[in-house]
């Protein structure tokens, strides 16, 4: 039966609440550090062998004082929800767009160019420098493109009128390839929605924890994310499971 204070693990051992919340710190001082308690959860269940619920994970957490501060929600009129693609497999629709980033040392801006693959949520491919041109981004469509053995009428890609995306060097790569190319109406990023998603997490998770004190600094950062994004980082949409 259960002891007040403590869960069981897979073998029926008890694990005293204080042992819980020692797991608990040393997950989000570890690849954890954004998870909510819901991931945090999962973790303990799958990483940890341990029987626990989300409500008591809930509990732990708010009295360790690392519940992670919730959304807000604005009142006023709803918005209007634009047509969301789906796909049935991997390499059926991806989306592309443009992320910068400061780099405080040099006062000078980076430049992400990242490609999603909407159906496993994966970085397929991503450009990151100190500029960001059509052929950068027609460059990494082309590199992800063989990587995943994309074939001629396969794969749409999505993205918004950003520069780099109507310029022909990056439209006649895609035709070149047999890739369809969408680009969303303006003001409309509701339709890029899995890219920009990824974006408000890169921005949260990797973007805003550090200060980069040169190019190679963060160049180095965020591909160092980036694979944790993709190895390492539970997506609630795909299982609580890594893309």
């Amino acid at each position: 039966r259960k002891i007040p204070g403590y869960s069981l693990n897979q073998q029926g051992e008890a694990i005293d609440d204080d042992t819980i919340k020692t797991m608990l710190l040393e997950l989000i001082g570890g690849d954890g550090y954004p998870y909510g308690y819901r991931k945090l959860t999962v973790e303990l269940q799958e990483e940890k062998n341990l029987i626990i619920n989300h409500k008591k994970v809930y509990r732990l957490c708010k009295e360790l004082g690392i519940l992670r501060p919730q959304r807000a929600l604005r009142p006023g009129r709803p918005r209007q929800i634009g047509y969301k693609r789906t796909a049935t497999g991997s390499n059926e629709h991806w989306e592309i767009d443009l992320k910068y980033g400061y780099i405080k040392g040099i006062r000078q801006f980076f430049y992400q160019i990242s490609i999603i693959d909407i159906f496993d949520r994966a970085i397929v491919e991503s450009h990151i420098g100190l500029s960001a041109k059509a052929k950068d981004a027609a460059r990494i469509v082309q590199i992800a493109s063989k990587k995943r053995g994309i074939k001629p009428g396969q794969l749409a890609v999505r993205s918004d009128n950003g520069p780099q995306f109507k310029a022909k060097a990056f439209t006649e790569a895609l035709h070149k390839l047999g890739i369809i190319h969408e680009r969303i109406p303006v003001n409309s990023p509701n339709l890029n929605a899995y890219i920009e998603s990824f974006h408000s997490i890169l921005e949260d998770d990797c973007y805003s924890r550090h200060e980069f004190e040169t190019f190679q600094d963060a160049y180095e950062v965020v591909n160092n994310y980036l694979d944790y994004y993709n190895n390492r980082r539970r997506h609630g949409s795909i299982g609580y499971q890594a893309p």
